[in-house]
């Protein structure tokens, strides 16, 4: 089935689930494949639990016209996200970094939503399969949209602007977490940089830090920038609270 078929189905039946354990009457269902489990092998515990479709990719030996078969089901999970992301014209604000990222989304999120509707990731939700979830959670209501991701080698946060396209975004801290996968310090930097490098591509605005000199020097080229922090030029200045 095509993505524009299926998307078509999701209109119809909006809520997501890759989990038989959390599924809801009316849910599609995903299939998916990890490491330790198989979600192929629950399509059947699905449809009882009340699906109204299971996207599988796998033959299951069920004949039912309920059972979609496709040849990826992550792969139709991020591409049918990208589809209903595309319906929005509404600011996309990314985030990520090493540390504080869930911290920020979330401070972010409240504040946006004291005046706008605003969607966000639920709680660290932030990887392959969580991002893809959190932007089919969108709703027509939407003004705008905070995404947390995650990452744990070069390559991920680029994969994921494939997918949210967002318009904004911002860096936290790149620290020396997840080393095994990014190698240095400077490929914490450069993986956590591809966010920077969508923004950059694509006419985005970065908010930067001004008080970490790389994340200034990651931010060149980038002819939108929102600085905040401490000094003359911030565009955005806040002051410490003590309880």
């Amino acid at each position: 089935m095509d993505i524009p078929s299926l998307y078509q189905l999701f209109l119809q039946h909006s809520s997501v689930s890759t989990d038989t354990r959390t599924i809801k009457k009316g849910d599609m269902f995903f299939g998916l494949k990890g490491p330790s489990y198989n979600g192929n092998a629950y399509t059947q515990q699905a449809l009882d639990a009340g699906a109204a479709f299971c996207v599988t990719d796998e033959d299951t030996g069920i004949n039912d016209d309920r059972v979609l078969r496709v040849d990826d089901s992550l792969e139709t999970l991020q591409q049918l996200a990208l589809h209903h992301r595309m319906e929005f014209e509404i600011p996309f604000i990314a985030i990520t970094g090493t540390n504080g990222k869930t911290t920020t989304k979330e401070l972010v999120h409240a504040v946006l939503s004291t005046s706008n509707t605003t969607y966000t990731t639920e709680g660290n939700l932030n990887n392959h399969i969580g991002i893809p979830l959190t932007l089919l959670k969108i709703r027509k209501d939407a003004h705008m949209a905070v995404v947390e991701m995650g990452a744990n080698h070069i390559g991920e946060i680029a994969s994921y602007c494939e997918i949210v396209r967002p318009n904004f975004g911002l860096i936290t801290n790149c620290g020396k977490a997840h080393l095994e996968g990014f190698g240095s310090e400077e490929g914490v930097r450069k993986g956590k940089g591809e966010l920077f490098d969508h923004l950059r591509a694509h006419g985005g605005t970065a908010f930067i830090n001004n008080q970490l000199p790389y994340l200034l020097e990651m931010s060149e080229g980038i002819s939108k920038k929102v600085f905040y922090g401490d000094g003359s030029k911030v565009s955005i200045e806040g002051e410490s609270a003590h309880l």
